[in-house]
């Protein structure tokens, strides 16, 4: 059975590794978005970095998370899920405590380059091991593996609902406050794995359940082109979903006067996957094959960037200023819901036996380098003077570009 079949409904309960795996993607992203959503403005203001600076230490960020995770990955699949996550989640504290009393750029980028690798230790050792325990109650039974995925992708929205509200509560005290409570929810995370994640996992070979210690896993990957087109698919929509991070403050303020509408715009989004993850991957799985699917995502995000294009020109502020922007979260996370389950579950059947934490790991791998890439580009966009619709037609035209990237059957 492969990601192709639809939404099966839930005849076998999840097992307690799966119920624990998706409860940390709920910790990880309440000490996670109680910080990042207000990154942008602190290193403007604070800071004081040009735009061009921002958007490219917010790249290095995010590179250096999706960029290593192909490292974590495969760390995973030599050395187990346990003492990968750990480690991540003790890298993450010291991150945050860091970027916390960072007060140079020097020292910034050596903050976020920290707290980005830390989530490429834990975050494809998580997911990969979520995956491979998909596949095994799909194959027992239990029901689709995209509807596991989709309940992950629903942990991980409640945790982005919790933690912007977290952190527009903490910012009223200081930005270093709201680092260093974000760097104590990663202690309890830290010591709740310590004490419940097992020392070993058992489970059938199904998705690379054996450890693998011979080399040569990157020469097969290199040359898997349905999977690098995959990758190459996925990272448009990250790049997209990045804007969240960089373009949409900047349109919020310009919009408000300030950023504090952006805490309820995460809150919308988040509470859009909550409310409408379940039954979009049902609908979806129903009618749509994975290209299908994540070209429907990569559509209706394509609409969201465009509807901020066409009303850009028009100075709109106050409330009516905040519509357009509204209209790309919402669009956006139409989006997200559509795409980010599918290409999860469409990994293991495109992965090389034994090596799921690796293509785990690559697919994030690619998409950072395209945001890399994107984020430093669309800040200088943002910098140039250019017409004010140009920037957000660039960045509608990326996501429909991408749907003829999107790999054709297995």
């Amino acid at each position: 059975m492969t990601a192709v079949t639809s939404v099966a409904l839930v005849r076998t309960p999840l097992s307690p590794l799966l119920r624990l795996l998706i409860l940390t993607q709920l910790a990880f992203n309440i000490g996670f978005f109680a910080v990042l959503p207000f990154l942008a403005e602190h290193l403007a203001e604070a800071i004081g970095m040009a735009g061009w600076l921002v958007g490219l230490v917010l790249g290095l960020r995010t590179f250096s998370q999706q960029g290593f995770f192909v490292v974590g990955g495969a760390l995973a699949d030599r050395y187990g899920v346990r003492p990968v996550v750990l480690a991540g989640c003790v890298l993450r504290i010291a991150g945050f405590g860091w970027l916390g009393y960072a007060g140079e750029t020097w020292s910034v980028v050596g903050a976020v380059l920290l707290i980005g690798f830390a989530a490429a230790l834990f975050s494809p050792a998580v997911e990969s091991e979520v995956a491979r325990q998909a596949v095994e109650w799909e194959e027992t039974g239990g029901g689709s593996r995209t509807h596991v995925l989709a309940l992950f992708t629903v942990a991980g929205q409640v945790g982005a609902f919790v933690g912007p509200l977290l952190g527009a509560l903490l910012l009223a005290v200081d930005f270093r406050v709201t680092c260093l409570v974000g760097a104590g929810v990663f202690v309890l995370v830290l010591g709740g794995h310590a004490w419940l994640l097992p020392q070993h996992i058992s489970g059938r070979n199904i998705a690379g359940r054996a450890q693998i210690t011979q080399k040569g896993g990157m020469r097969t990957l290199v040359h898997n082109r349905p999977f690098l087109a995959l990758c190459c698919a996925y990272g448009a929509y990250l790049l997209a979903y990045n804007q969240l991070y960089l373009s949409l403050p900047e349109e919020v303020e310009r919009a408000a006067g300030s950023q504090a509408p952006l805490a309820w715009l995460f809150a919308l989004s988040s509470l859009l996957v909550v409310s409408a993850q379940l039954p979009v991957t049902r609908w979806a799985g129903e009618r749509l094959d994975p290209r299908r699917s994540m070209a429907a995502g990569l559509l209706l995000i394509a609409v969201g960037f465009t509807a901020v294009a066409v009303a850009r020109p028009a100075q709109l502020t106050g409330t009516t200023g905040l519509l357009p922007a509204t209209a790309l979260v919402v669009l956006l996370t139409l989006g997200q819901m559509l795409i980010a389950p599918v290409a999860r579950a469409w990994v293991p059947d495109l992965a090389e036996p034994g090596r799921l934490g690796l293509y785990t790991g690559a697919l994030s791998s690619v998409s950072g380098l395209f945001v890399l890439l994107g984020s430093a580009a669309t800040g200088t966009l943002l910098d140039t003077g250019l017409p004010v619709a140009v920037p957000w037609l660039v960045l509608a035209v990326v996501p429909v570009v991408a749907i003829g990237l999107l790999p054709r059957g297995k």
